[in-house]
């Protein structure tokens, strides 16, 4: 075993595994959820979740310049709180809502998977968990290339909702002239908020990126911007040409666009909707096998993750223990109870990387990639709201 992971990664796969992570199967029932609060001026809320996201965003932008490691947050927080065992604390929680995520991602394609397979649950959760871990094993360009393909399949589906929404003649509330909802819009930008939760596992990425100082801030900004700009243009199809009422009703809001304006049945969003699951859980077994692996070098305990596979270059160790922890989680654990946890968790990282950054700022101002101090005090302001917000009325 040898300790470096290999440098196979650039701007465009990085860009596109960050998309694909945010994007995630959210989207095809955040819609909805949305609309009930926002109605018509969804869209609005969406692109006002996308601001609400930025600074953090750009306060992991500059971290991921100053310390382009593994660990990523971990790492930061770390450093920023001047606490190896913050450090270790914060990884380890990542690591957990990780697996937690892909366990409850897994088990919801599966469901999907088993609608149009005759396949029982628990070998459906089997191999697929194994041959997603298989992948992320092999190499970790063949795991974000076909994580590139998958994100590809969703982004077809999503684009024709769209065309499917805008092309239709457009809903009666749509044209009726109604005074804009503010309360209602500032709430629906709360729920979307979780839909931008996945940029952050792009710096995980950080050593096995072509020249990270520069590849790393790039990607995180286009995946935030693309991703705003996709659920803007979802929320206005569907907002447009579906009644309020039945979207913030429907289970699969989506497909009720596509049924309402293309007439038939949407399964074909069922299907995409595997595959939505495929790249979600792929990407959280590479996300947290990178940070064990970028913990190894901080804490002595964890040094046996240290280890990247001679030929294939990965974390072979860690790969393989998270996969199959996330297979246990689908098949054993009440995934549906702890998911409700891995929000809180993350927007609590949220919070520890903004105040880091402003303390590590203060000591060291210079970084290859700068941002005002302005930026870290906001998103931790925006952290803490969003926090308290999913402890309150999660």
């Amino acid at each position: 075993m040898t300790q470096a992971l290999n440098r196979r990664i650039g701007l465009g796969l990085l860009t596109a595994y960050g998309v694909g992570v945010m994007v995630g199967a959210g989207i095809y029932v955040l819609v909805g959820a949305v609309a009930a609060d926002a109605g018509i001026h969804a869209p609005f809320a969406f692109l006002l979740a996308g601001i609400i996201a930025a600074p953090t965003a750009l306060s992991y932008s500059e971290f991921s310049t100053r310390l382009p490691e593994a660990a990523g947050e971990a790492a930061y927080v770390g450093q920023g709180l001047n606490s190896q065992l913050f450090a270790v604390i914060v990884g380890l929680a990542i690591v957990a809502a990780g697996t937690v995520s892909a366990g409850a991602v897994l088990r919801g394609g599966v469901g999907y998977l088993t609608n149009t397979i005759a396949i029982e649950p628990w070998l459906g959760v089997l191999m697929l968990g194994v041959l997603l871990t298989m992948v992320a094993i092999f190499g970790v360009l063949e795991s974000l290339a076909l994580a590139a393909i998958f994100t590809l399949i969703e982004l077809i589906g999503l684009l024709l909702v769209i065309w499917a929404g805008l092309s239709a003649p457009a809903s009666a509330e749509w044209v009726a002239s109604t005074s804009i909802p503010w309360a209602g819009i500032g709430l629906g930008a709360v729920l979307a908020f979780f839909a931008f939760i996945g940029f952050e596992d792009i710096v995980n990425m950080a050593e096995e990126v072509s020249n990270p100082e520069r590849t790393l801030p790039r990607a995180i900004l286009i995946s935030l911007v693309v991703t705003s700009g996709l659920y803007a243009l979802v929320a206005w199809a569907a907002v447009r040409s579906v009644p309020i009422e039945g979207l913030a009703a429907s289970r699969s809001p989506l497909a009720l666009v596509w049924e309402t304006t293309r007439g038939g049945n949407a399964a074909f969003l069922s299907a995409i909707a595997v595959f939505a699951a495929l790249n979600g859980v792929l990407a959280q077994i590479v996300m947290a096998s990178r940070v064990l692996y970028g913990l190894g070098k901080r804490n002595g305990a964890l040094s046996v993750f240290r280890q990247a596979h001679p030929r294939f270059g990965t974390p072979v160790l860690a790969t393989g223990l998270l996969g199959a922890a996330v297979i246990l989680a689908a098949l054993f654990v009440p995934v549906a109870q702890l998911a409700e946890v891995t929000s809180s968790i993350l927007l609590s990282v949220f919070v520890l990387v903004n105040l880091a950054l402003i303390l590590q700022k203060r000591r060291a101002p210079e970084a290859p990639f700068r941002v005002p101090m302005a930026v870290p005090v906001v998103g931790l302001v925006l952290s803490l709201a969003a926090l308290a917000g999913a402890v309150f009325w999660g």
